[in-house]
């Protein structure tokens, strides 16, 4: 799975939760889903936010030299 994807499907999980139609047992299912989507979109955006860090730093390195 990607962020995107992540993302994605919070969005689609959203719109059914906002709709309000849905029995108590799948709404929270579907929150509870949307959670753990929300955690590894998280997760992933530390990693990303992390390299790039690291590059910046490297490049800022480079240039000293």
């Amino acid at each position: 799975m990607t962020y995107e994807d992540a993302i994605k499907e919070i969005e689609e999980i959203i719109l059914k939760l906002e709709n309000g139609n849905l029995p108590l047992a799948e709404a929270q299912t579907l929150f509870e889903r949307a959670s753990e989507l929300s955690k590894f979109a998280q997760e992933e955006l530390k990693k990303t936010t992390g390299k790039l860090y690291q590059i910046k730093k490297d490049l800022e390195q480079e240039e000293e030299v």
